[in-house]
């Protein structure tokens, strides 16, 4: 990892903590430059990604606002797991293994996973807890010729972890969908909502490794009014 993606993580952690409160200003880019030993090059190159991303607003002759961001929001463009989330925004949450097993996709399976019918799978089911109320349902199917071996301990910390790490998994990128949808009796079953939700929002993705390998497809169904679904987007000058 280059020098000005650590200080990037470093401020974008301090934005997500309140270490940096909305509103306020970054230390200068002298200040940052003595806290982390780098180059001022090094430093612009950390504030443009923040500015890119949507954390910081620079000012003219003031310096780096940090903008308003509330927490219980998940990215849309982004490919970021609900464990990496969690870390970033303090969740106070859990996680519990619903159920793992192998499955066969069949003809029916095809067309919304986006797998060939005929290949085997994990199918992994797990609930998030956030503030010890369930609202988050997550259904994995994972190809088992990627992921060959898959555990629950593994499944309740972080399967990206697992796959980058221990697997040498290079993920790229991923399709995403999001609709609402009527509830199922899955998702009164498992997840704690409230007594007027007739709604829940899904994001279901599929999901590629950098050779463009289609190895997960995942639906994450969340409570409607637990959360917003958000993007960031900069119009750029244009070049004609």
């Amino acid at each position: 990892m280059k020098n000005y993606e650590v200080i990037y993580q470093a401020i974008e952690r301090g934005i997500l903590k309140g270490v940096y409160e909305a509103g306020s200003y970054l230390p200068s880019e002298n200040k940052l430059r003595q806290t982390y030993h780098v180059s001022r090059d090094t430093i612009r190159k950390a504030l443009s990604l923040l500015m890119a991303n949507g954390y910081i607003q620079k000012i003219q002759g003031k310096g780096s606002l940090v903008l308003k961001r509330e927490q219980l929001r998940f990215p849309v463009s982004g490919l970021t797991s609900y464990k990496e989330l969690q870390n970033s925004y303090g969740y106070d949450s859990s996680t519990e293994v619903v159920s793992l097993k192998k499955i066969v996709i069949d003809d029916k399976m095809t067309r919304v996973t986006g797998f060939e019918a005929g290949v085997v799978c994990w199918e992994l089911i797990r609930t998030r807890a956030i503030d010890q109320k369930k609202v988050i349902l997550d259904k994995d199917i994972l190809l088992t010729t990627t992921i060959p071996e898959l555990d629950t301990e593994i499944a309740k910390d972080s399967i990206y972890r697992y796959f980058e790490n221990q697997l040498g998994l290079n993920i790229a990128f991923a399709e995403k969908e999001i609709t609402i949808d009527a509830l199922t009796d899955e998702d009164r079953d498992l997840l704690d909502l409230n007594q007027h939700d007739i709604n829940i929002v899904s994001v279901k993705s599929r999901v590629f490794t950098s050779d463009a390998r289609q190895f997960q497809y995942t639906e994450s169904r969340h409570q409607v009014d637990k959360f917003r679904f958000f993007d960031f987007a900069r119009r750029h000058p244009s070049t004609m």
